[in-house]
């Protein structure tokens, strides 16, 4: 028997869906995350693009957070038909896991068997510099909860998904090989989310790195989680923003960490763009 709750989420999930398909009645491929200082001049890249306010879309989340748009972008990239969220929600801005992850439901409710997820990030990796790209080949989850904890509605996947591969090594095979082609610096390594606001101390990266982990951030897991319940396929690119050495930390400054998202988002699109037309 569907609980109550999942009874009304599912409920969420198809008006949210219908509030988007009465503005653009395409099917997307992809579902693309935009995160911070990410997003800028993609409707600019999209053909027949039409944005839709989050305020406009029912049950979606407020972004709150700078840089973050705040806007759903639907149309074709790459010859692919895509719905992209030029910003995302955060656990730290009070957001439940299940808001957070809420748009990840409806973009695949409309169609998208393909997320492509980004964020900004910190990085422990002394062989990663400030600008480079990271895609991501394995996560680690420290933000101390997970959006699956409840009752499970096995319309939406299994109770137990497997996470031996949250993120399509294909893909991530793919975007390297593309990296290459185009001259991109990227790397292949390992994401840890934390909960934040707060930038992690001395120790705490060096924990972090000790534990396996290249790059660090608030984002992106929950996500994909929540991709590898419902079946997506799942590439995951980041942007390096700042580095996180703990024998040579300086404080962060928010200006500076836009800054080089601003200055890594061309490089991101370009190798996504790629990656797109290449499947």
């Amino acid at each position: 028997m569907v609980s109550r709750s999942m009874q009304e989420l599912n409920e969420r999930i198809h008006e949210a869906a219908e509030a988007i398909r009465s503005k653009w009645n395409r099917q997307p491929k992809v579902g693309v995350i935009l995160g911070t200082g990410l997003g800028g001049s993609l409707e600019a890249e999209i053909d027949s693009a039409i944005t839709i306010p989050y305020g406009d879309i029912p049950h979606f989340p407020e972004a709150t957070v700078t840089s973050h748009a705040g806007q759903l972008v639907c149309g074709q990239w790459a010859g692919t038909t895509i719905v992209a969220m030029e910003g995302r929600f955060h656990y730290y801005e009070g957001h439940s896991m299940q808001e957070i992850t809420f748009p990840v439901r409806v973009m695949r409710e409309l169609g998208a068997d393909l997320l492509v997820v980004s964020a900004a990030c910190g990085a422990m990796n002394a062989h990663y510099t400030i600008g480079d790209l990271v895609i991501v080949e394995d996560h680690i989850n420290l933000i101390g909860d997970n959006p699956l904890i409840g009752p499970n509605d096995d319309r939406l996947g299994p109770r137990f998904p497997d996470m031996c591969q949250p993120y399509d090594q294909d893909l991530v095979a793919l975007a390297q090989q593309v990296g290459l082609a185009e001259g991109i610096s990227c790397h292949r390594g390992v994401y840890v989310a934390v909960a934040g606001p707060n930038l992690e101390t001395r120790a705490e990266y060096r924990f972090l790195r000790t534990i396996g982990a290249d790059v660090v951030g608030m984002s992106t897991v929950p996500e994909v989680i929540v991709a590898a319940h419902a079946g997506l396929r799942v590439l995951g690119v980041v942007a390096v923003t700042d580095m996180c050495l703990p024998d040579a930390l300086t404080p962060v400054n928010l200006d500076e960490i836009i800054e080089a998202a601003n200055m890594a988002a061309p490089k991101l699109r370009k190798l996504v763009h790629q990656v797109l037309i290449k499947l």
